[in-house]
């Protein structure tokens, strides 16, 4: 059984449809990463597996089950999501910041106990920034913030992340770090969907990908498959010689760009 299903499902906002007909699946495990061009429906896709908008057709099934009559609590308890990199604006501490991860463990008007404490001590120490734990959020690195939302959502203790373009606005090495974890997370068991514009960030992480756009998957398979320059290039509606000219050593289908 995967653990998520989307099922031709059509998706947007009240009188604004952005996609329809899109069919994926991840399996327990699995890295998934989106491609496709600005406007193309990624986010708003998201947010409809997500449960925060409702798909005008189609259905959104984790683990055999539609969620469609499912709470906000329970979806959280198996969904996590982690946004793209952002400054923050109140000066909470970054062990504060995580545990907010374990508010769809609480009661109403719970407050965190040591247990919860330590899940979210847990999941700073998996991604290596434990040390960080009594820090200003608002005073780290773009690389270090993006990883304090990781552990967020692994305070969760979901089964799937969605990541909405996580390696967004950080710098080369902070990309490599992000990436590393997104990779250990699903030799961990734990299954990503993930969004980039990034052809190479992709080969690196992900088992399968799909490429969306106009709001329709126009294909889905191995990296090795499908990101081609040929294919990158319809995607994007670019020349594929203006791909191959600007010299960025994508690791394509075939190789690197020349």
């Amino acid at each position: 059984m995967s653990l998520l299903e989307v099922r031709d499902l059509s998706f947007g906002y009240p009188h604004h449809p952005v996609g329809g007909g899109v069919t994926l699946r991840i399996e327990p495990g699995e890295v998934l990463a989106l491609l496709g061009p600005n406007g193309a429906g990624k986010t708003t896709l998201f947010r409809t597996i997500l449960g925060w908008l409702p798909p005008f057709a189609g259905a959104v099934v984790v683990a055999g089950e539609p969620i469609a009559s499912w709470s906000r609590t329970r979806l959280a308890r198996l969904l996590g999501y982690v946004p793209q990199a952002h400054a923050g604006f109140f000066a909470f501490s970054v062990l504060d910041v995580v545990l907010m991860g374990r508010t769809a463990h609480l009661r109403v008007f719970g407050v965190p106990s040591r247990r919860d404490r330590e899940i979210a001590l847990e999941a700073l120490d998996v991604l290596g920034i434990a040390p960080l734990a009594a820090r200003v959020y608002t005073e780290l690195s773009g690389g270090e913030r993006q990883l304090v939302l990781v552990a967020r959502a692994l305070a969760q203790e979901p089964r799937l992340l969605v990541m909405d373009e996580p390696t967004a606005s950080l710098d080369f090495g902070n990309q490599i770090r992000v990436l590393d974890e997104i990779a250990d997370l699903g030799r961990r068991g734990i299954a990503v969907l993930m969004s980039t514009h990034h052809p190479d960030h992709a080969r690196r992480v992900a088992g399968r990908v799909a490429l969306l756009k106009g709001g329709r998957i126009v294909g889905e398979g191995a990296p090795e498959a499908l990101l081609s320059v040929e294919q990158l290039a319809r995607l994007y509606d670019v020349d594929p010689a203006r791909i191959a000219a600007t010299g960025t050593p994508w690791r394509v289908a075939g190789g690197a760009c020349p």
